[in-house]
């Protein structure tokens, strides 16, 4: 200890010290010291099961066996860590890994981009990118749309109190109704189509989630994104995927728009797509749109060789199916247990919402989302809510990896939450 400064315990130095902005460290009161697989330990060694991953940073489960093994030997060979856009054996690894795993058996073409490592950069990338090619300036962004906290991906967000977080107007994006956002009935493409008529000649891109993680967990039917495609070809507007949350196998294939047939012209991922829960971020480009200048976008930190190492060992999961079998497999568990609970407690009118591991409880009654979380940390499982601003969906995001046993202790504690807590 230095001479003069007294230790502090608990959670003493992070209100001391730490910023207002702090979020997760107020609903889960603890200090965490480890972690392993599907599970954390506190300071006072008490595990808490994770169904938050994350924020879906961590879908191969906290320090996996096989990439902190692979990070250990490059660390301990002087690899290089730092080094922006040089070429690397580390990212050369990762490139030609990536192209030979994920996209060549997909019959995708996609150049890479590493823009900075963190998803909204991919997402900044991805805007300036389709505004540079097609010389538009607007986007399109759905209802209930969440794409990151900088300003050209805040400007997409449908999440009102994150907006005003910007203080300045944020412009040049349209909203169009998501799907299912006007009832069953509607086919939300045919107004997305006449906006498009109407405003397309300023339109330079449609993004979309095909499952909106922040947003409620409003999913996307096949077909209309299929629909959307369409609509973006026939208008000559760019199609961009925010796989951010929902891809590199959160839904059960690794591109979570992958069963809808479609091509996105650009694709965003981060999050686990260095599969340690090291920053990392990657804008996947149609080849024929790739017109970037040098050092027209970049970033001290879009050279995360450590993550690149690990993110290589984590496409070793995509060789065969096994774990997109696994994950349909236990997805299929999650829904029926989720329904049981919202059978079984019709007073807190309860519906099912999301896909494969991005699943959840959506319930109107204001806070209980909030109160059923709370009580699952007590009980020692971490969940968080989704739904912007009104937080009114609980939202289970396991790893992938998860055992049976771990997968079904967690939904047996987040049932006693439901107990618990309902009216």
């Amino acid at each position: 200890m230095v001479s003069g400064v007294s230790a502090m315990s608990g959670l003493e130095a992070f209100d001391e010290l730490e910023s207002e902005v702090r979020s997760y460290v107020r609903g889960w009161p603890a200090v965490w010291s480890r972690a392993h697989g599907a599970s954390l330990w506190d300071e006072q060694g008490r595990e808490y099961l994770d169904f938050f991953s994350g924020a879906g940073g961590l879908n191969y489960g906290h320090n996996p066996d096989e990439m902190i093994a692979a990070l250990t030997r490059y660390l301990q060979s002087q690899g290089i860590m730092h080094s922006l856009d040089m070429a690397t054996t580390a990212k050369r690894d990762f490139l030609q890994r990536f192209n030979e795993v994920i996209l060549k058996p997909r019959g995708m073409s996609y150049k890479v981009m590493f823009p900075g490592p963190t998803g909204t950069n991919a997402v900044e990338a991805a805007l300036k990118l389709a505004r540079k090619v097609t010389g538009r300036r607007e986007i399109v962004s759905f209802t209930n749309a969440f794409h990151g906290m900088t300003l050209g991906a805040l400007a997409l967000s449908g999440n009102v109190a994150k907006r005003e977080s910007a203080g300045i107007p944020l412009e040049h994006q349209l909203t169009a109704p998501y799907d299912g956002e006007l009832g069953a009935d509607v086919d939300t493409i045919s107004v997305l189509d006449a906006m498009l008529v109407e405003d397309g000649t300023s339109v330079a891109g449609v993004i979309v989630e095909t499952v909106q993680g922040e947003g409620g967990l409003h999913t996307a039917d096949f077909g209309w994104l299929r629909r959307l495609a369409e609509c973006c070809q026939r208008h000559d507007v760019l199609l961009i995927v925010d796989d951010i949350q929902a891809g590199c196998g959160r839904t059960g294939t690794f591109f979570s728009f992958e069963p809808a047939g479609i091509e996105p012209d650009l694709i965003c991922l981060s999050k686990s797509i260095s599969g340690s829960g090291l920053p990392m971020s990657l804008t996947l480009i149609r080849p024929d749109l790739d017109i970037w200048s040098p050092g027209e976008h970049n970033g001290t930190f879009r050279g995360n060789n450590a993550a690149f190492v690990t993110a290589t060992e984590a496409l070793n999961w995509w060789v065969e199916e096994s774990l997109s079998d696994e994950v349909r497999r236990k997805s299929t568990m999650i829904q029926a247990e989720l329904e049981s609970i919202a059978a079984e407690h019709e007073s807190i009118r309860a519906t099912v919402r999301g896909r494969g591991f991005l699943q959840g409880l959506h319930t109107p009654i204001d806070g209980l989302a909030s109160k059923i979380c709370a009580a699952a940390f007590e009980r020692g499982l971490l969940m968080e809510t989704s739904g912007g601003a009104a937080s009114d969906v609980v939202k289970l995001m396991p790893p992938l990896t998860i055992a049976d046993e771990a997968l079904e202790r967690g939904l047996l504690i987040l049932r006693q939450s439901v107990e618990a807590t309902a009216l």
